[in-house]
């Protein structure tokens, strides 16, 4: 049995909210989401229990791709308000006893930062090597295959200086040279500049990315490629992404953090459970919470999730720590891929998992992808093949606060439209429901935050078939939990046989469950679940 620690900290215990700033809350009336909209709405967040806030971009940005295109990293974009409104808010979440984690670019700048400017104005610049330039081949292409993440190439020919530069994801998004020791040097000094704030950690944007193949090698052709899929999945990206020498930098990253106390690295990763346990890093010196989407890309059964869920359990270090989502901004919503039945089983199941849950705003409320027209379409992802519905616009709409005019986002028209359910689906109603999915989410998160068992118990899976997964959450000691799911829209049965569980309903998807003694076998209707507080 892995060793019980009695030093948890706030990261390993709370609960992770990521805001998308420009869509959470507006304050003067722009459509567009502030730090100040943010501010006025953190005792929702109090009140819900939420001890972690995650913030999208909010530097100075040409807003190319929403933020994620920095021109300054040591400032504030006037749209979201500015470095005092910043400096308030860091306050006024540290006076609930919340944490604060910003999102860190690392991998590109805007093409419109100094020091891409620089770089660009000449061959000779002593910038020209933080960004990766190359010549042409002979006959004028680009350096190799390699391409963007939002398609066509990642090489843009550069007329004035007459080579090509590297951008992963748009032509306006040129990607730093981390080989270079004063670019790292200089996001470090970004780093120091929010860390000395008083900020609690960063979340940090494509981390996988950060170093490239020094040879410029082409991707192999991907065997599995079919024309529904991104046309930058063409290639396999051995080459231009998750480098062996990656780890190096984010050691590097890691020990900058370290000279503080109690702060925290989030890497964003889309790879398999082998792939993010590499990002612990050597001596488990690298990000602490290695983000795991596998819950948001894999098939939503039962017999896969239990194969997800025991493969994190047998790979994570024992020193190390498990991170889990089932939404995020690039993704699309929960309750758009599994349905409306299985919202509250999805709810249970993030907040019981062993690890650092992160929520995505809106989630709690059950807010679903909203369909944007091509012509109102805003993401740079989805205008590059639109006709293949890639678009992030959907998931990234305006949170619904309440019944009145624009769900109460803003008093004005809001950069993305807002959800039609909005009169019916929000925050004001939902808190006047016990039965509301956003209720459930609070006393979810009441009971792990106050039961040691499940915020940082051991995980034990007992069963798993097409229907139904259970687990064990236990701590020595203390109360032990048996979870129970129903991950389908059947009936499903869980007939204990050689392990015999006793206990009473501590919380359900549905109130007349709770209070119930389980038997031997428990039945569950399809997108039901429950967690037994057991007999010890």
């Amino acid at each position: 049995m892995r060793a019980i620690s009695n030093e948890y900290l706030w990261w390993q215990k709370g609960i992770i909210y990521e805001v998308y700033v420009r869509s959470f809350k507006d304050s003067n009336g722009d459509g567009i989401g502030d730090l100040q909209g943010v501010l006025s709405k953190l005792d929702y967040l109090h009140w819900l229990g939420i001890k972690a806030i995650w913030l999208t971009p909010v530097y100075p940005s040409p807003m190319k791709d929403f933020g994620y295109d920095v021109y300054d990293y040591k400032g504030i974009h006037p749209q979201y308000g500015t470095m005092h409104d910043f400096d308030e808010l860091l306050q006024a979440v540290h006076a609930r006893d919340m944490k604060l984690v910003m999102d860190l670019v690392p991998n590109h700048t805007s093409d419109e930062h100094s020091w891409f400017k620089a770089s660009s104005s000449s061959k000779d610049n002593p910038k020209r090597d933080w960004y990766i330039w190359h010549d042409a081949k002979p006959d004028g292409t680009p350096p190799n295959n390699w391409l963007s993440v939002f398609g066509g190439s990642a090489w843009e020919w550069d007329g004035r200086t007459q080579q090509y530069y590297l951008h992963s994801f748009l032509k306006a998004q040129p990607d730093l040279n981390f080989r270079n020791k004063e670019v790292q040097q200089a996001i470090f000094e970004v780093m120091q500049f929010w860390l000395d704030k008083g900020i609690d950690g960063f979340r940090v944007d494509s981390i996988a990315h950060l170093v490239k193949d020094k040879l410029l090698r082409d991707n192999p052709s991907n065997p599995y490629y079919n024309p529904s899929m991104p046309v930058s999945q063409q290639l396999v990206q051995l080459f231009s992404t998750n480098r062996p020498e990656v780890h190096d930098v984010i050691h590097a990253m890691r020990a900058v953090l370290d000279k503080y106390e109690n702060k925290v690295m989030i890497g964003e990763l889309y790879l398999s459970v082998s792939g993010i346990i590499s990002y612990y890093g050597y001596d488990n010196k690298g990000v602490q919470l290695p983000a795991n989407f596998q819950l948001i890309t894999d098939p939503w059964n039962a017999e896969t999730l239990a194969v997800t869920l025991a493969k994190s359990e047998a790979l994570v270090p024992q020193s190390a720590w498990p991170h889990w989502a089932i939404g995020n901004h690039d993704q699309s919503r929960v309750i758009s891929r599994v349905g409306k039945s299985l919202a509250k089983v999805a709810a249970l199941l993030l907040l019981t998992l062993r690890g650092t849950p992160t929520m995505y705003y809106g989630d709690e409320i059950g807010m679903h992808d909203v369909n944007i027209p091509v012509g109102e379409m805003q993401d740079p992802q989805g205008l590059m093949e639109p006709e293949k519905n890639f678009s992030r616009d959907p998931q990234r709409t305006p949170m619904q606060w309440s019944n009145e005019e624009q769900a109460g986002f803003s008093s004005g028209e809001p950069w993305l439209p807002v959800g039609g359910n909005y009169a019916a689906i929000n925050v004001a109603a939902a808190q006047q429901d016990d039965h509301s999915l956003l209720m459930l989410y609070k006393q979810l998160i009441s009971l792990r935050q106050s039961e040691p068992s499940l915020s940082t118990g051991e995980y034990f899976p007992v069963f798993a078939n097409s229907e139904m997964l259970a687990y064990i959450r236990q701590q020595e000691g203390v109360n032990r939990f048996l979870i129970v799911l129903n991950i389908s829209k059947v009936k499903g049965y869980y007939v204990q046989d050689k392990i015999r569980l006793s206990g009473t309903v501590a919380l359900a998807t549905s109130k007349s469950m709770e209070g119930k003694v389980v038997g031997k076998i428990i039945e569950l209707e399809g997108g039901e679940g429950i967690i037994v507080r057991l007999n010890n």
